[in-house]
C-alpha cells in the first residue's frame, strides 16, 4: 500500500523506481490511465509537465486531486479529453492488467496517443505467471466487488503489445519493478 500511495513512506527503492516513469514523460502532456491515489500525476504537474489522471473511482480521483493533480472520474474505454493527442499514457502498478484483456488495454492506450507518443506500462517480472484473475479490494472496514485483472509478464508482452500493434522499446527491471515502453508501429504508406 505505502508503494501505490507514494511519497515519503514509499520505499527509497520505490521512489527511485517512480522516479525513472516520472523522468520517462518529458513530452508535453500525459494520460495516467487508473491514476489511482495520483502519485505521477500529482508529481508531473509539480514539476510543470501537463498530466490527467483517469480513474473509475472517486476516492482515488479525490486522492489525485487532495495532492494537487488534476483528475476526472470516467472508465477509460470511454470517451476522454483529447483523444489521439497525449504524448505519454501510463499503466504503472500492473494497470496494463484492467478488466482482465490486457490487448484491449493497450489497443485503447494507443488509440489515446499521439503521433509519436509511448505507453509506459509497469508488468511483472518474467518469474510471475501470466494469466487471468479475479480481484477485489479488501480492509479491515471494507469488501469491494470483485474485478477482472490479468498479469502480464516481461516474457508474454512482446506477443501482447504485437496484437495491440505497438512495439517494446525498452523493458528496464529497476529494484524487481518492471517498466516497458512502447511505440505504435509505423503503417506503410498507401499510393
Amino acid at each position: 500500500m505505502s508503494r501505490w500511495i507514494g511519497g515519503p513512506g514509499a520505499k527509497p527503492r520505490d521512489r527511485f523506481a517512480d522516479e525513472h516513469v516520472l523522468r520517462l514523460c518529458s513530452g508535453r502532456a500525459t494520460l495516467d490511465l487508473g491514476c489511482g491515489p495520483g502519485r505521477f500525476t500529482a508529481s508531473l504537474q509539480q514539476r510543470g509537465s501537463a498530466a490527467l489522471g483517469v480513474d473509475n473511482c472517486r476516492a482515488a480521483v479525490e486522492l489525485t486531486r487532495q495532492r494537487g493533480g488534476a483528475a476526472i472520474h470516467a472508465d477509460f474505454f470511454g470517451p476522454l479529453p483529447a483523444a489521439g493527442c497525449w504524448d505519454r499514457i501510463l499503466l504503472t502498478d500492473g494497470n496494463i492488467g484492467i478488466g482482465g484483456n490486457p490487448v484491449r488495454t493497450l489497443r485503447r492506450a494507443a488509440e489515446l496517443l499521439g503521433p509519436g507518443g509511448t505507453v509506459i506500462a509497469e508488468i511483472d517480472r518474467p518469474s510471475v505467471n501470466s494469466g487471468h484473475e479475479l480481484l477485489r479490494w479488501e480492509t479491515k472496514h471494507y469488501v469491494g466487488q470483485w474485478f477482472p485483472w490479468s498479469r502480464v509478464n516481461a516474457a508474454t508482452l512482446d506477443g501482447i503489445a504485437g496484437s495491440a500493434e505497438l512495439l517494446i522499446i525498452s523493458i528496464v527491471e529497476i529494484h524487481a519493478r518492471v517498466i516497458a515502453v512502447l511505440r505504435g508501429q509505423p503503417h506503410p504508406r498507401r499510393y
